[in-house]
């Protein structure tokens, strides 16, 4: 995606690697616009997964929903984006932060990146678990990182007054709202959400280079580039559960 003048989107996007060949390459070329410099100090492998893996849910959660300390945020999916949304809210001081997830190994993780409650979505007390830990109030900020309807419409029924709901996750099946007339009650919003922006990209170098945003843990391995096959295979089958998989060329 090319940065534009004013630091908007482009209306058609072309993404290296799904729209054109390029993806897993030793050398690619790439505009100057689109290059960012890292200090010295800060491990390329981590710099290499700002864009996207920690800089679209950095944007949802301070620019989308625009979460202040002390809100309440829910945030379904606990995977490679989902920990990064995690990271993030706590880093602006969300209380409680409530992770969602289905995979147990993921609910495990996410209280090492800053999760106060991990639930799974089937869990038969969820809504009052999420209550008690909000005080009875619901969240004021939810995020779908999953791109899963049931998630959507589990995360709407858990919102306090005036609270959001952020479509983060991508995909084409339909989303609908039970009890809608209750969502309009309550003032509820739902706001989607895609990518970040220039700025996003250049205030995480400096928060991950100062250690005020720590990625250590989010480079789950470290495998050559011909292995791009087996890691794309870890990647689906999650039997590692990993958070992010870096190629090295």
């Amino acid at each position: 995606m090319r940065r534009l003048p004013a630091g908007g989107m482009c209306v058609s996007p072309r993404t290296r690697g799904v729209d054109f060949d390029g993806g897993w390459a030793q050398y690619a070329l790439a505009g100057e616009e689109a290059v960012y410099a890292i200090p010295g100090h800060l491990p390329f492998d981590q710099a290499a997964i700002i864009p996207d893996a920690v800089s679209t849910p950095y944007a949802a959660v301070v620019e989308t929903a625009a979460v202040r300390p002390a809100q309440a945020v829910g945030i379904w999916g606990a995977g490679g984006l989902g920990v990064h949304a995690i990271s993030v809210a706590r880093m602006v001081g969300a209380e409680p932060i409530i992770a969602v997830d289905p995979l147990p190994t993921a609910l495990e993780r996410a209280p090492s990146f800053g999760a106060d409650v991990a639930l799974a979505p089937e869990d038969p007390g969820f809504h009052e678990k999420v209550m008690e830990a909000t005080g009875g109030k619901g969240l004021d900020a939810a995020f779908d990182l999953a791109g899963v309807p049931p998630a959507r419409e589990q995360a709407a029924a858990c919102l306090a007054r005036n609270g959001v709901l952020v479509l983060v996750g991508i995909t084409p099946r339909p989303f609908s709202l039970a009890g809608g007339g209750v969502f309009q009650y309550m003032m509820n919003q739902v706001r989607g959400h895609y990518g970040s922006a220039p700025a996003h990209l250049e205030e995480l170098i400096r928060l991950a280079s100062t250690g005020r945003l720590d990625l250590t843990a989010s480079v789950s391995e470290r495998l050559p580039l011909s292995q791009a096959p087996e890691a794309v295979a870890r990647l689906t089958d999650k039997s590692s559960s990993p958070v992010r998989i870096v190629l090295i060329p």
